[in-house]
């Protein structure tokens, strides 16, 4: 896979969780959720004025940058396609490619300290419409706890629905290809748009070290936005 020239920016994750998050537990309204075949996955955001996203709009799991992938690549072997569609009945599928460690998975970092290394894992994502529809990044990664270190395991968040041994790092995204020939993403006065039927490779990474010990076997992909989730609870994407 070729990664584009994008630049990633910080991952608003975090402070989702503590708004978006809450009003998931709290009963926020889902989106409905359904499994069909289609081999790829989507989603996106309509960014307010400090990026985080208005309150009517969609919110990042993991918020990816917004510039113009240069590369294309033919469709990768991945697991099982999930479709979601959301309030506004914006319609996604995202299907797991694979997972990995690396010291530079996005690019040129900050390197981890000895010892430690980043993790990542790719995933399609797909328009499933043919109008253009929001770029979101409803995916997360998820590790063992244990092989978080210690000095940043109160960052490493657990979600309903996902196995309670494994957690969430604060993390970035990025559209690494265009799939088949798709259209890249478009500005719509200030909202990054996917043009209908488009697919992306994605790929998120963590911002914070693991242990360099950690197996890609360990690694998981959940959507867990109630936003998605007609339960609330972590929807898991298979690795083929």
């Amino acid at each position: 896979m070729s990664n584009s020239t994008y630049q990633p920016y910080r991952s608003h994750r975090r402070r989702r969780k503590t708004s978006a998050g809450r009003l998931g537990l709290a009963g926020a309204v889902t989106g409905a959720v359904g499994i069909a075949a289609i081999a790829a996955g989507i989603v996106v955001l309509r960014p307010g004025a400090d990026g985080a996203g208005e309150a009517s709009q969609p919110t990042l799991a993991s918020q990816g940058d917004g510039a113009r992938p240069g590369s294309t690549v033919p469709s990768p072997d991945a697991g099982p396609p999930v479709n979601f569609t959301t309030p506004e009945g914006y319609g996604y599928s995202l299907a797991a490619v694979r997972a990995g460690t690396g010291r530079q998975p996005l690019g040129a970092t900050k390197a981890p300290p000895s010892g430690t290394t980043y993790a990542y894992a790719d995933y399609i994502l797909t328009n499933t419409q043919r109008r253009a529809v929001l770029l979101d990044f409803p995916a997360d990664l998820f590790m063992p706890k244990a092989q978080v270190p210690k000095a940043a395991r109160e960052r490493c968040m657990p979600q309903a629905g996902i196995p309670g041994d494994m957690c969430t790092l604060p993390n970035h995204s990025r559209i690494t290809a265009r799939i088949d020939g798709s259209k890249p993403p478009v500005d719509d006065n200030g909202s990054k748009m996917m043009p209908g039927g488009a697919s992306y490779v994605v790929r998120i990474a963590s911002d914070l070290p693991v242990n360099a010990g950690l197996s890609a076997d360990d690694l998981r992909l959940y959507v867990w936005n109630a936003r998605y989730t007609s339960d609330r609870k972590g929807i898991r994407l298979a690795f083929p």
